[in-house]
């Protein structure tokens, strides 16, 4: 069966060690993979643009992964096209928890 897309993951999660990255693990840079970065602040729409990519892609049919914030799972931080060889990834900081 084929996977529908976009395949939901995260690419960064907390552990009893502390933070953990996946982030370097989802391209090669030394393959041709481009990269590009979104800074901004809160509410920029950058987890919307990144959200807007992977459902262009996934009405393609492409191979899509749509990475989502650990600290706030309704947030993207990540779009990795791994067959265009093509990352969007949130550069900013991670939010800051509110109680």
């Amino acid at each position: 069966m084929h996977p529908s897309y976009p395949l939901p993951c995260f690419l960064g999660a907390n552990s009893p060690c502390g933070f953990v990255s996946q982030f370097e693990k989802a391209y090669d840079p030394e393959d041709g993979w481009r990269v590009y970065i979104l800074k901004g602040g809160p509410g920029t729409g950058k987890s919307s643009l990144m959200k807007r990519l992977a459902g262009a892609a996934a009405d393609l049919k492409k191979n899509c992964h749509l990475a989502y914030c650990s600290a706030d799972p309704g947030s993207a931080d990540a779009v990795i096209l791994p067959d265009d060889k093509i990352m969007v990834a949130d550069g900013t900081a991670p939010q800051a928890m509110v109680s």
